[in-house]
């Protein structure tokens, strides 16, 4: 989950590194670095704490090299320290390295090497891969080659075809000042190119102001990286050709545009991404268009059973989506989440469609669970935000959102969006099998043509929210009730509070109140109940009463009239179907947890210990 950065061209290399860092900060914030080739010696600047820190170490204004490599760390082996900061060097400071993964036998790796007198000073996993590079170029086969850039290049792929794990790695050399080689294995890796040089980042945004022009980098692919080429080479080393992708990003929509935070920013663009995502997809009186996967009617009607897999808030917009699914196309789906699909031994054969959702393409656990699910049989589709990304290239059909970048490490316009792209397609395969009637179809279109001016009235009305707020800020724990799909989305208030607010916080259907979480709730305890399916509105009502008369706080959100149930704040938020409520009631808790982190004085963008894209399992 960390992010890495490199460039090799014709300015100096510091100030591109330390910018790509700052974009790419969402993906680990605990410690950075960079390393750039000076006068044919390696030199490394790096600290503990934020990318900015590094503006003030003493000499980093020095560094006059035009080729480098950066990194800001989530820590797993070994904590936050500058001796556990990437650049990693070989005891010879030869070769300098960062690194994005796990490398699982990194202990069997150090022991080996520690019996070739190579001593470690840091406690990380990375370290292993600059000395086992040393140990291959000067002991390997590949150590009677006397071109020093064949060497490099075959020290590389020795060290890795020794590394069990994932790996996004950069690697430069003096001895080779002119590139950076790079190579990648389950873990995010593009290369921009440029006109005044080459760039090389885990994530597009970090380097879309220099360039929209990318090549992907697929798993155990080489690139060798120069001011002016890019080589590709299999796990062979046999060098091949790669077609360029052009990304149409907006390089300005990766930044704040004047907003405070990155969270608040994201937020208030829902309507714009919702819009897209359906532009993209239908318009009224039209048959739902996804004219990027085959998916036939004698196909779908052999599909016995979806299953839905994703992590965190992706696994909540699938939570919507399994009730989409079943209402419009009357097919049994399972929501599962990816970390725990795969030691369970789902149930999957060639009638099991599997739809994966993850926002950066790159979750790891996801992507091991597709490619379980293709080992058995099973079609793949994944929904992604991130065009080329791991999980759309290894499953079968891919299809996308429209949000734009999300940079923020809370995911907001990412759901909303994922939550419409599934109602679209679940509308698409009803119309293929004909189990629905074309008019409620219709209907519901329209009503999804609705919600983007629908959120806008929600984000022109937060003043009961701010104050709501800044009335529990300090509270130690809190409750979300809701019935149906309202319990769907209570999920994921509960998720948001607990990621930027640090405040516990559960969610439970609230039928299941009695049966348990009721014995935590007590005089003061502040509950968030969910009503907007009007079948539900009086056992909705019921709960939450049992929690007012044991003296909680309550705040409701709603798109029905309620009788005078004593609650003590309600949100009125427009009215749409049941189906489709979580992508407006989910609105409300996202600014609620927004307001109450900024009156806590927390850092919205960046909570601690969590990182954006999860490339580790």
């Amino acid at each position: 989950m960390c992010g890495i950065v490199g460039y090799v061209g014709s300015k100096k290399a510091t100030p591109i590194l330390i910018d790509g860092l700052l974009c790419l900060e969402y993906r680990g914030y605990d410690s950075a670095g960079i390393a750039t080739i000076e006068k044919d010696v390696i030199k490394v600047m790096k600290d503990k704490g934020r990318v900015n820190n590094l503006y003030n170490l003493d000499g980093i204004n020095d560094l006059e090299g035009t080729v480098g490599i950066a990194h800001t760390r989530w820590a797993t082996h070994g904590k936050p320290s500058k001796e556990n900061s990437h650049p990693h060097l070989d005891n010879s400071n030869t070769f300098a390295v960062v690194h994005n993964g796990i490398i699982e036998n990194y202990s069997e790796l150090k022991d080996f090497l520690s019996l070739k007198r190579y001593n470690f000073i840091s406690q990380t996993d990375t370290e292993v891969i600059p000395n086992l590079i040393h140990y291959h170029y000067t002991n390997g086969p590949e150590s009677v080659i006397e071109d020093n850039y064949e060497r490099f290049l075959t020290a590389v792929k020795s060290a890795v075809q020794d590394l069990k794990g994932s790996y996004a790695v950069e690697v430069i050399s003096p001895l080779c000042p002119d590139e950076v080689i790079v190579v990648r294995k389950d873990s995010p890796l593009v290369i921009g190119k440029g006109t005044d040089g080459n760039y090389i980042a885990s994530d597009i945004p970090a380097i879309l102001k220099y360039t929209k022009d990318f090549y992907l980098l697929d798993d155990n692919e080489f690139a060798v990286v120069t001011a002016d080429k890019v080589k590709f080479y299999d796990n062979s080393l046999t060098e091949h050709n790669k077609a360029i992708k052009n990304i149409e990003w907006d390089a300005n929509a990766a930044g704040k545009d004047g907003y405070e935070d990155y969270m608040l920013k994201e937020i208030f663009e829902q309507p714009t991404a919702i819009r897209e995502t359906i532009g993209s997809r239908f318009r009224l009186g039209e048959k739902c268009s996804f004219d990027d996967i085959e998916i036939s009617k004698e196909y779908l009607s052999k599909v016995n059973k979806i299953y839905i897999v994703a992590c965190g808030t992706a696994m909540h917009a699938g939570l919507t989506g399994k009730t989409l699914i079943e209402k419009l196309c009357k097919i049994p789906t399972v929501v599962d989440i990816a970390s725990e699909f795969r030691y369970r031994d789902p149930l999957i054969d060639e009638n099991t469609l599997c739809i994966y959702i993850s926002q950066s393409g790159e979750t790891a656990d996801t992507i091991a669970a597709l490619k379980l699910a293709k080992s058995k049989g099973a079609k793949t589709l994944a929904i992604s935000n991130v065009i080329g990304s791991s999980i759309t290239r290894e499953a079968d059909y891919s299809i996308y959102t429209h949000a734009g970048p999300e940079i923020a490490v809370a995911s907001t316009k990412a759901y909303t969006s994922q939550v419409v792209l599934i109602a679209i397609l679940a509308m698409y395969f009803a119309e293929i099998l004909g189990t629905c009637d074309e008019a409620c179809i219709e209907e519901l279109k329209a009503d999804l043509i609705d919600l983007p001016s629908k959120v806008e009235q929600i984000l022109d009305n937060t003043d009961v929210i701010k104050t709501f707020a800044n009335k529990v800020y300090t509270e130690k724990d809190m409750f979300f009730l809701g019935r149906g799909t309202d319990y769907n989305v209570a999920l994921e208030g509960s998720l948001k509070l607990k990621e930027i607010t640090y405040i516990h916080s559960e969610a439970n259907a609230a039928g299941e109140l009695k049966h348990g979480p009721i014995a935590l709730i007590e005089n003061g305890v502040t509950v968030i109940g969910i009503i907007t399916d009007e079948k539900l509105v009086e056992k909705s009502i019921s709960n939450i009463q049992e929690v007012v008369t044991r003296g909680a706080k309550t705040l409701i959100i709603t798109n029905q009239i309620l009788p005078n149930s004593h609650f003590d704040y309600v949100i009125n938020i427009p009215k749409t179907p049941p189906l489709i409520s979580p992508i407006l009631s989910v609105v409300p808790m996202q600014l609620l947890s927004y307001y109450i982190a900024k009156a806590k004085g927390l850092d919205v963008d960046k909570p601690r210990n969590l990182a954006k894209s999860v490339t580790v399992e």
